[in-house]
């Protein structure tokens, strides 16, 4: 399993690999196009009057950012309409787990500090409600705010009205046993052993003497899906450490047969296009490499990763943005379902 961390956001992608489920090869006109033989911006080849220094491009080409990154057609394809949106909210609202005997979806949500998981819940639950609610408190120190296990119950439009998906909150990952979430206490959430409300330390394991530990723990006390956040802006830069924690997990977890998908934050803080207008989030070259990078570190083919804007200043939410993050969570609904699948083969008696 090999690790790319030194690729810069918005170079070339190979186009000699091949295209993965869901994506599309790129007919782009690149920003070199417009170099003379020196290597220098042609006059002859820029109109006259398109003079900026654009970040990450070439000064002196306007909206070079934009000719090294907007691509002719979207990679993946999405409705950026009101009945898209629709349909979605009320697809999560009405789901209902492929397991009779059970009433709730849980997903763990893994990543570094700072990477978005508290503010994905917020955001999450803010589409449902319609204004910005921070259901799941959100440090901004790089230390790790989050310290318990969380479990939070995503309300549909009303509080009388809860999805039957759970989002699960935990303290974010470090770089080996020393810092953050722990490899053992990870495998006890998954498991079903961690109670909820446990403050986890790396100095005190979770252990069968710990208080509230869950002994024999029943289907609906385990996590039926985990999902990787990492944030777009930092991919590049995080630590081979981190990565050597995320391969040492996805092999861990895969053990388990539990399904792991991933969310690719702040996406907008990497492309000014995406910034200025979500909707070209998938038209995007430099939010496509920088997946490509995600999937490097993580040990994942790009199918299984999307991206996400998370509300973070805003005191209203924007239907694109619902649209994309709404997107996620049916993803990993998905995947949810592949869970019980797989768990109606091993266990026969369990009703779908």
């Amino acid at each position: 399993m090999s690790f790319n961390f030194g690729t810069v956001p918005g170079s070339c992608p190979n186009f000699s690999t091949p295209v993965l489920h869901g994506e599309k090869p790129s007919s782009i006109t690149f920003a070199t196009n417009l170099l003379g033989g020196d290597g220098r911006p042609d006059s002859g080849k820029v109109r006259k009057g398109n003079v900026i220094n654009a970040p990450g491009g070439f000064a002196g080409l306007l909206g070079a950012e934009q000719w090294k990154s907007k691509m002719e057609s979207p990679w993946r394809e999405v409705a950026w309409t009101e009945d898209r949106r629709e349909t979605l909210m009320e697809s999560i609202s009405s789901y209902k787990p492929g397991c009779e005997a059970l009433s709730e979806a849980r997903v763990l949500l893994l990543g570094p500090v700072g990477a978005g998981k508290s503010s994905f819940i917020s955001s999450v639950q803010s589409v449902f409600t319609g204004r910005f609610t921070n259901r799941a408190m959100v440090g901004s120190s790089s230390a790790s705010f989050t310290k318990k296990l969380q479990l939070f119950n995503i309300r549909g439009r009303s509080p009388e009205q809860p999805t039957a998906l759970v989002l699960c909150d935990v303290m974010g990952l470090g770089d080996g046993e020393t810092t953050g979430l722990t490899l053992h206490d990870t495998l006890a959430i998954i498991k079903g052993h961690a109670p909820e409300g446990h403050k986890f330390s790396p100095e005190q394991p979770v252990r069968s003497e710990t208080v509230g530990y869950v002994k024999k723990p029943s289907l609906k006390d385990k996590v039926h899906c985990v999902v990787f956040v990492v944030d777009a802006s930092k991919v590049s830069s995080y630590t081979k450490g981190l990565g050597t924690t995320f391969q040492q997990l996805r092999e861990h977890i895969s053990d388990l047969g539990v399904h792991q998908v991933a969310l690719l934050t702040h996406v907008d803080q990497v492309c000014q296009e995406t910034a200025r207008d979500i909707t070209q989030v998938y038209n995007s070259q430099i939010v496509q490499q920088t997946m490509t990078n995600a999937g490097a570190l993580l040990g994942m083919s790009t199918s299984y990763i999307v991206p996400v804007k998370n509300y973070s200043s805003e005191l209203d939410v924007d239907e694109n943005t619902d649209i994309l993050l709404l997107s996620a969570v049916d993803h990993i609904l998905q995947y949810v379902d592949l869970h019980f699948q797989d768990c109606a083969a091993t266990y026969p008696k369990l009703s779908l």
